[in-house]
């Protein structure tokens, strides 16, 4: 396999783990005031992700630099073309990040929790539209630079991809919840599961169908009936009371979903309208020294990381309740 393709695969999965992990984060935040009735309540829902919420963002650092470094001309149009919905994300981020930390110390922590929300709502359908609009194709001209601007992403297409991710976070977040919590918090988790998932189902099979008919093939054809079957699972699963598979369906769904959008692009990674300026695993590559150097780091690491992040989730797998909330959330 040429490194080339072999870093796409890996910069797939990067992106895959973080919506994967970061999903039922933002989903949380989305339903901190939805589940939450009350001080207690919303305790609870944040100690489900305290441990873990900021490691599942390494994710996001490891795959930006992961593009920075075997992608760079990917990397320097992207930022460049998506630098003020890519800014939103940023800052909505570090406003998220900040109420999570200081929340415990405010007199009033529902102003924080006004924070997590928006901070969760926002990346949850930015990120949507913006990989809607690598998938759909943007102008570039032949130096590659973005030569749109922002209304040029907010195109129907980009915002039902949008609507897609944030829903499929929520629902990733009130399974989650399911999973982690007990008593009446689980209940109105399955609740909003009930509710969500129906939606995520609609929405998300009506976007990949649209993407499939633009520039899918035949093989991806497969993830579209594999990724549907996984939330049809997760809603099927719910409704049976067993948590533990509704995640682990809703989880398959989310991977599934981002590998095959990936393979749909490859081997593009960033689409112009016009085909002849696009930019490809090829022309948007790294040296192969440098590219060779970046396995041999991969190769060793990342295998360590995981391990350690399993661990973490290892350790901190109980469920909560009003009752049992460590301090400090």
């Amino acid at each position: 396999m040429e490194l080339t393709t072999l870093w796409f695969i890996l910069i797939a999965v990067l992106w895959a783990g973080y919506f994967l992990l970061e999903g039922f984060d933002f989903g949380v935040g989305i339903l901190l005031p939805a589940i939450g009735r009350d001080e207690a309540d919303r305790r609870a829902l944040i100690g489900t992700i305290g441990p873990v919420w900021d490691g599942n963002e390494v994710w996001l650092l490891v795959a930006g630099g992961a593009t920075f470094a075997a992608f760079p001309e990917w990397y320097a149009t992207l930022f460049s073309g998506f630098y003020l919905p890519l800014f939103l994300i940023l800052l909505a981020l570090i406003v998220r990040g900040v109420a999570f930390e200081y929340r415990h110390r405010s007199d009033v922590p529902s102003r924080w929790d006004h924070a997590i929300f928006w901070g969760s709502l926002v990346p949850a359908f930015l990120w949507g539209v913006a990989f809607a609009n690598i998938l759909r194709g943007v102008p570039l001209d032949a130096n590659h630079e973005y030569t749109g601007n922002l209304l040029t992403l907010l195109n129907p297409y980009a915002l039902l991809g949008g609507v897609v991710t944030l829903a499929l976070f929520t629902m990733h977040g009130a399974v989650f919840l399911a999973l982690k919590t007990g008593g009446e918090l689980r209940e109105r988790a399955i609740r909003v599961t009930k509710i969500v998932g129906p939606v995520t189902l609609v929405a998300g099979g009506l976007f990949l169908v649209i993407t499939q008919l633009m520039t899918g093939t035949p093989a991806t054809w497969a993830g579209v009936v594999l990724a549907a079957a996984g939330l049809a699972g997760a809603i099927a699963a719910t409704l049976r009371g067993r948590d533990g598979w509704a995640f682990t369906a809703n989880a398959v769904a989310i991977v599934v979903i981002t590998f095959t959008l990936f393979a749909s692009l490859f081997p593009d990674v960033m689409p112009a309208l016009d085909p002849a300026n696009s930019l490809t695993v090829e022309n948007a590559a790294s040296t192969p020294y440098t590219l060779t150097v970046m396995t041999w780091v991969a190769a060793i690491f990342t295998p360590i990381v995981l391990a350690y992040q399993g661990w973490t989730y290892w350790v901190f797998r109980k469920r909560l309740t009003r009752q049992e909330v460590p301090a400090g959330y």
